[in-house]
């Protein structure tokens, strides 16, 4: 896929690394149409740039907020690229975390991104080559202490990519998911990012995941997984999920620090 002159859905544009997507998919020629839900907000990122953007204000965990995206593409012509960036993230112990805000994790991260891929996949399929690109998490092959949920989420995403893409092997759209490790965004609490220092976890700047999806679109390569040794772990994981155990167990102790206890119920 060319970016050049490519016409981008982007979903989540926004936050740290969907502006910084939206920046680099601008410098490589392509027209974007940026999804988020606070109007000011993606005035702002259009300012100026109005001839090769346009926006759409919607919540996409609402039936209206995909209706009006949908409206929007169909009216722009059609796309050939939707890229996935929104999502939530929460560090907390899974016993600590409320109903609501599973609801919202899971509503947001898992069924705002399968619907509007349902949505979008006919215009898509309209044009000579197409992909579409979910932005997931080496969370999403690693289980975690403190996000069981946000773990849950891009699980789903993993396992919706591979399908997508077996199911659309005979047609002209191609599927890409993107796994980044921990990055520095506001996504990320103080607590988040102690406990990532604490355990020696390395995070990359929304410049460097960026650039590693767009490499991504225009390459081959079904899936990537971005930073090491999170790559290596994901294939240990995989392998012998035992010796992660241990080793998450051994850290236990810095998660809770951050993340809270889990209740135990007798």
């Amino acid at each position: 896929m060319k970016l050049q002159h490519a016409r981008v859905v982007l979903t989540g544009a926004t936050g740290g690394i969907g502006q910084e997507l939206l920046e680099q998919l601008l410098t490589a020629g392509a027209q974007v149409l940026i999804v988020g839900r606070r109007r000011s907000a993606l005035d702002a990122l259009a300012a100026g740039r109005w001839q090769r953007m346009r926006t759409v204000e919607a919540d996409l965990a609402t039936r209206a907020g995909r209706d009006a995206v949908e409206a929007a593409v169909r009216d722009w012509g059609g796309a050939s690229v939707l890229l996935h960036a929104s999502g939530l993230n929460e560090l907390i112990s899974f016993a600590a975390q409320d109903e609501e805000s599973i609801e919202a994790l899971l509503s947001v991260n898992v069924t705002a991104t399968l619907q509007l891929t349902r949505r979008l996949l006919p215009m898509l399929q309209q044009q000579p080559q197409a992909v579409v690109v979910l932005l997931g998490s080496v969370l999403g092959s690693i289980g975690h202490p403190g996000y069981a949920t946000y773990c849950a989420s891009k699980f789903a995403l993993r396992g919706f990519a591979e399908a997508l893409r077996r199911e659309l092997a005979d047609t002209g759209v191609q599927v890409r998911y993107v796994a980044p490790r921990a990055t520095r965004t506001s996504m990320h609490t103080a607590a988040a990012v102690r406990m990532n220092e604490q355990l020696g976890s390395t995070m990359d700047t929304p410049q460097r995941v960026a650039q590693q999806v767009l490499q991504a679109m225009q390459g081959t390569r079904h899936e990537r997984y971005l930073g090491w040794p999170e790559k290596l772990f994901v294939r240990i994981n995989q392998i012998l999920p035992g010796v992660v155990d241990k080793a998450m167990r051994k850290k236990l102790p810095q998660i809770r620090q951050e993340a809270g206890p889990s209740r135990v119920v007798s």
